[in-house]
């Protein structure tokens, strides 16, 4: 396995200068609290991303020609405050260089400062949290930067809508506004929750994708799977939808903890990354 570009791209396509996308790897798993492991999914999903093939059919597009280039990785794991000033910090300055920039947790607390960063340097930006969970308690486990808060800052400055939430503790709902959350169950009798989620986004979106949000039948490779999740096609076509109608500034994929001998999620993930950034440099859009 090549581990020097993503999908072992030649390295003119993998240069700082003249990448359009950024992808920087946050491999922190130090406040998860059932299944390990997702310090471990960034090995497992540039593996399978070599075994990908990179036309995509949908948008008759080969992405990487963009270029893609893979930063240094955050490897601060002495606390979560310290990782939370770690990814904060970075974030804030890869802003500014007005590349498309693209983030691979990690457990999800490593999003907190990423879009801390972001909402200060574009105070109308509204977050979209695709995820299993609510992830909205004020501090769990003795901390603010704790998984299970990763969108509790987001709420408070930004406009947050989440979907495919399924997973919450009561006390969550103090923080929650009902009008932006598209719970999973409802999903399948509302034909045109896609759309109303979008309308109710501004112009400026950040994606923040907790990979649990899909199906544990198609990817069991989480810390916290969860039943009654998100198809691969509904969820590729809301995002399609979400990069043709919104100016998406960037994004984040956390949670991925690969499982010894089952690939298949991690190909979901390779081909996830690469279909929203197909979707956010189609020629079609």
């Amino acid at each position: 396995m090549k581990t020097n570009t993503f999908a072992g791209i030649e390295p003119e396509y993998a240069e700082f200068d003249s990448a359009a996308v950024l992808l920087q790897n946050i491999p922190y798993d130090g406040t998860s609290t059932w299944g390990k492991g997702a310090d471990k999914g960034w090995w497992a999903f540039l593996d399978a991303a070599e075994n990908m093939e990179l036309y995509d059919i949908e948008t008759q597009s080969e992405v990487f020609e963009q270029g893609i280039h893979i930063l240094p990785r955050i490897l601060e794991d002495e606390s979560p405050e310290k990782m939370f000033e770690a990814t904060y910090e970075s974030a804030k300055k890869l802003i500014p260089t007005g590349k498309f920039l693209t983030f691979f947790g990690g457990e999800h607390s490593v999003s907190i400062g990423i879009i801390k960063a972001f909402y200060e340097a574009h105070p109308d930006i509204s977050i979209l949290q695709i995820d299993a969970h609510a992830d909205l308690r004020p501090a769990y486990m003795g901390t603010p930067y704790n998984h299970a808060c990763a969108v509790y800052d987001a709420s408070l400055h930004t406009n947050l809508v989440q979907v495919g939430i399924r997973s919450m503790d009561a006390g969550e709902l103090e923080h929650m506004n009902t009008d932006k959350v598209f719970f999973a169950h409802t999903l399948p009798s509302n034909p045109d929750w896609m759309q109303q989620a979008i309308d109710l986004l501004g112009e400026k979106v950040y994606i923040t994708f907790d990979l649990d949000a899909f199906d544990p039948s198609i990817m069991p490779s989480t810390g916290t799977p969860e039943p009654g999740g998100l198809n691969w096609n509904d969820t590729t076509r809301f995002l399609k939808m979400v990069f043709e109608q919104r100016n998406v500034l960037g994004f984040d994929l956390v949670e991925l903890a690969p499982i010894d001998g089952l690939s298949a999620p991690n190909f979901l993930v390779a081909k996830l990354y690469y279909k929203m950034l197909s979707y956010q440099f189609s020629p079609k859009k």
